[in-house]
């Protein structure tokens, strides 16, 4: 987490330990992008307080985007877009009940009001790139990092 020395502009919420395996692919992308973030593990259903005061206090912290990792019920994202005006990106975690698909159309079923972007099961690494394009529509140095990435995407 070498990015950690500069204002973290992305925050990563997971519900558990478990997630961050599938969640250093966003973390790593964020990192070769430039992105600062910050990371927490915090659960809706067992740390719901932890998850309120984060979320209610990301956008006084500098977060401009905010990307939730979740299995099953994956009610995180939902939860931290309650309580953030900032844009949510949902990662459903794959799970060993259904492969993923409960997370998926949890996270997708947000009720209106409450949107919750979401990626695919595991997408982690597309959430980063995601956050990254959402702080490039106000920061050219972010829009420059994506237009180079396609570029060498269309190179290869």
């Amino acid at each position: 987490m070498a990015e950690q020395e500069a204002t973290p502009l992305v925050g990563i919420i997971m519900g558990s330990k478990s997630d961050l395996p599938t969640m250093e692919a966003c973390t790593a992308e964020l990192e070769a992008l430039g992105v600062p973030y910050e990371l927490v593990i915090a659960s809706a259903h067992r740390t719901p307080d932890k998850v309120h005061e984060w979320a209610e206090n990301a956008a006084d912290r500098g977060l401009r985007v905010i990307i939730a990792a979740a299995g099953k019920a994956a009610h995180l994202g939902g939860v931290v877009a309650a309580f953030t005006p900032l844009p949510v990106i949902g990662v459903p975690m794959k799970t060993s009940d259904l492969g993923g698909l409960d997370s998926l159309l949890s996270m997708v079923q947000m009720p209106s009001g409450v949107p919750v972007a979401c990626v695919a099961i595991n997408g982690a690494k597309n959430a980063a790139i995601y956050a990254t394009q959402i702080l490039g529509a106000t920061m050219p140095e972010y829009r420059e990092v994506i237009t180079k990435m396609k570029q060498e995407m269309a190179d290869a």
